[in-house]
């Protein structure tokens, strides 16, 4: 069985796929970049079998008799795997789950590297053609349907354990409903704007509100003569 699996009409969501994510590490301060996205599919997916059965057969050939305690670890710990029901992805915002998640599974998959980005023939788009792959890329919204390779990979680390996926390719299937509320409608709360009329209109100043001018008021006398400012403390230094 190769390694690559090859996950057909699956929905997009959080693409990071021509633009890489960034984040900084809150240990090291360094920055890591990440070319990412998930992949949602229902769990009687083809391609989602087809994972789980290399999940199984990689975990059984790294721990041995081992396997199935190391598996038990990774699948109650989220941060430890690329995959997942979901349930799991809820908004730590707003405590509710995202779009397209309800009743699904998912395949969360990236790579250090830009994926290929394979075009509607079937065939890929050079790397080196930033025009091209920048033009391909404003395809992937999160919400459309798309077609993904992705390649499982056993960790075992300083990090501890766990289950991951590299991100090969993608290719744009179709447009579906896209997540996330959108822009709100507001056709028909505004109507025409009028030209402006009269000098205001020529650019001379409005007059002030009377609220906005407030009377002169004469300061009363200091009642033992002129204030004295008092003594700034040492640290202040002088010029």
């Amino acid at each position: 069985m190769s390694d690559v699996i090859f996950l057909s009409d699956v929905r997009l969501s959080f693409p990071h796929i021509a633009e890489p994510q960034r984040t900084v590490s809150e240990t090291t301060g360094k920055e890591r970049v990440s070319y990412n996205a998930d992949f949602i599919m229902a769990p009687n997916h083809s391609g989602f079998a087809q994972f789980w059965a290399k999940y199984n057969e990689m975990m059984v050939a790294k721990f041995k008799e081992h396997a199935a305690a190391v598996m038990n670890i990774i699948q109650t710990d989220r941060k430890l795997r690329g995959f997942g029901q979901g349930a799991e992805k809820v908004s730590i915002h707003t405590h509710l789950q995202y779009d397209g998640y309800a009743d699904n599974v998912f395949i969360t998959a990236g790579s250090d590297r830009m994926p290929q980005m394979i075009q509607a023939d079937g065939s890929p788009v050079d790397p080196a053609n930033t025009m091209a792959c920048n033009q391909l890329a404003r395809r992937f919204y999160g919400g459309c349907r798309v077609n993904a390779a992705v390649k499982p990979w056993v960790q075992q680390n300083k990090h501890g354990n766990g289950f991951r996926c590299d991100l090969v390719a993608v290719q744009f299937f179709k447009d579906d409903v896209a997540f996330g509320e959108g822009a709100p409608d507001v056709t028909g709360m505004f109507g025409t704007v009028a030209a402006p009329v009269g000098p205001s209109a020529g650019g001379q100043a409005a007059p002030a509100m009377p609220w906005m001018t407030p009377p002169a008021t004469q300061m009363p006398a200091p009642p033992f003569g002129a204030p004295v400012a008092p003594a700034l403390p040492s640290f202040f230094g002088g010029r």
